[in-house]
């Protein structure tokens, strides 16, 4: 796989993780815990793809 299909891949899979996010934040009644791991693996997904960006440089 090349770099740049693999930051797309991990581009997909942040988009997926904050479609999680919004759907479970509107939710009745939140899960926080849910929400706090969602957000965390969103969070390392965009450092690993800003690392990526810049050894690419």
């Amino acid at each position: 796989m090349s770099l740049q299909s693999h930051i797309e891949v991990l581009k997909e899979r942040h988009a997926g993780l904050e479609m999680r996010i919004s759907d479970e934040d509107n939710r009745p009644r939140p899960d926080s815990e849910t929400l706090a791991r969602l957000k965390l693996e969103k969070l390392r997904l965009k450092e690993e793809m800003e690392r990526l960006q810049h050894s690419k440089d």
